[in-house]
């Protein structure tokens, strides 16, 4: 026993100074390659957007959770179930989930790694001596463990556990990148079913009156006061308005089938509410919209491209560093017997430690040329990136445009509306007083059937073109 006290003290003083080197090669470590800094953007891409009608949108931070301002508990609670239950999410969060285990891989090479062995080995060993064949069989027993470090010197561990880091940011934007996607299809589908019954509903009274027409034309032509003309038009305009029907009803439950899906659900298990939904949403207030720079920051597409130029930079670094020399610490220590009970035994043990230098020279194109590629790969990166924030504006300023302008056709068939409308009222008073026929009061009604209908394509284009520009302003997750 106290000899191997004597032992372990005299290894002591070794220890430490093999520590203070460790700590004095550290102190000297650098990581090589670029520093990353993100790119500034120019003093354009922070203007207020010129598409911001005064009319129908206003100065000031743009919504997270936009489709609140609908007011619709139904479809609050639709979008709800589709970011908890959606597939693409969970595939997304998946995706996340795999990014954030390879940082913590990358993590781990600034550890040391240990192993842990033991062996038995037989054998029999043969010679001649003196003419006289000599053999003896032994068994070697053999525990211990080893310890190896790779000292970052270079920083090439450094630059991948950025790379990593910067993959897992990029990940997260595209995480929160469908969760405004998912949001935008749902309240989009939601739409959609309620615009279609409303326009299916406008259809189905304009074939009502077609057919009133068709009718009266018919009673004329057979009391001599109208013409085989007449009825054929009338019929024509019926069997047209009877052929859009089909459409509507498909075009109204394929959007059930499609928020049921979106939902995580099966394609006929739809929410009754959608179903019965006869008037598209719609913000009734003017929508803040912001200006470039919060949109900048804001779009997860913008930061997933500037994390992936992020990473490509740091991957320079590792590949430059693959240019000089790694040097790994060894250490191992253990006990070699010849049986197993000895292995305790202090004549037994066995240490040792050193480092090992591996350099690739000097044929060093292969290095130079994946320093090549990586660099090639940030600049495809940075040029992606001007491109993500090239693309949200031009995203926002169109969507704001185009919004605007179907807003205002809105209006105007508003008014369109409104006027049939009065037109059939005069009408039918007119033909109280028989100062008109009946054939004309059909006509104002077929009139403003029509109105109805356009008007209520309008009303579904416009609620989709205003979900499209929730969905080009970028929602409300991530950091801001």
């Amino acid at each position: 026993m106290m000899r191997k006290d004597a032992s372990r003290a005299a290894r002591l003083p070794r220890a430490s100074a093999i520590a203070a080197c460790l700590s004095a090669i550290f102190a000297a470590a650098c990581a090589v390659g670029p520093d990353y800094r993100p790119p500034e953007l120019p003093s354009e891409a922070a203007r207020p957007f010129a598409g911001a009608d005064p009319d129908y949108f206003v100065d000031g931070e743009a919504p997270g959770e936009w489709w609140r301002l609908y007011d619709d508990d139904a479809l609050d609670a639709a979008i709800r179930e589709a970011l908890e239950a959606n597939t693409d999410l969970r595939a997304a969060a998946a995706n996340l989930a795999r990014a954030a285990a390879v940082l913590r891989e990358a993590r781990g090479g600034r550890l040391p790694s240990t192993t842990l062995d033991a062996s038995s080995t037989s054998g029999e060993q043969r010679f001649v001596q003196l003419q006289q064949s000599i053999s003896f069989e032994d068994t070697v027993y053999d525990a211990g463990f080893d310890v190896a470090y790779q000292v970052d010197l270079f920083g090439r561990v450094r630059r991948a556990v950025e790379a990593a880091r910067a993959d897992a940011a990029a990940a997260e934007a595209v995480y929160h990148a469908a969760q405004i996607t998912v949001a935008a299809e749902t309240a989009r589908a939601w739409a959609s079913a309620c615009a279609t019954r409303l326009e299916l509903a406008a259809a189905q009274r304009n074939l009502e009156l077609q057919q009133e027409s068709l009718a009266l034309t018919e009673r004329l032509l057979e009391a001599g006061r109208g013409t085989a003309l007449d009825v054929a038009r009338a019929a024509a305009a019926v069997e047209r308005t009877r052929a859009s029907i089909p459409e509507l009803e498909a075009a109204h439950i394929g959007a059930l089938y499609r928020l049921a899906v979106l939902m995580g659900r099966a394609p006929t298990d739809y929410p009754a509410a959608a179903a019965e939904c006869a008037q598209p949403p719609r913000v009734a207030q003017a929508i803040p919209v912001g200006d470039g720079a919060a949109l900048l920051s804001r779009r997860p597409d913008v930061r997933e491209a500037e994390r992936r130029l992020a990473a490509a930079t740091a991957r320079i670094g590792v590949a430059t560093a693959d240019l000089y020399p790694s040097v790994r610490f060894v250490g191992s220590a253990g006990a070699v017997a010849l049986s197993a009970g000895d292995l305790d035994s202090g004549d037994s043990s066995r240490w040792s430690l050193g480092p090992v230098l591996s350099w690739t020279f000097p044929n060093r194109s292969i290095v130079r040329a994946r320093l090549a590629q990586a660099r090639a790969d940030a600049d495809a990166a940075l040029a992606a990136f001007d491109g993500a924030w090239l693309d949200a504006l031009r995203e926002v300023e169109s969507a704001l445009t185009s919004y605007a302008k179907e807003r205002e056709r809105v209006e105007a068939l508003t008014n369109a509306r409104r006027h049939a409308s009065d037109a059939a009222r005069l009408a039918h008073a007119r033909f109280d007083a028989g100062q008109v026929s009946f054939l004309d009061v059909l006509q104002a009604e077929a009139a403003l059937a029509e109105a109805e209908i356009a008007l209520a394509r309008a009303q579904g284009r416009a609620a989709d073109l205003e979900i499209s520009l929730f969905l080009a302003l970028g929602g409300g997750w991530g950091p801001r």
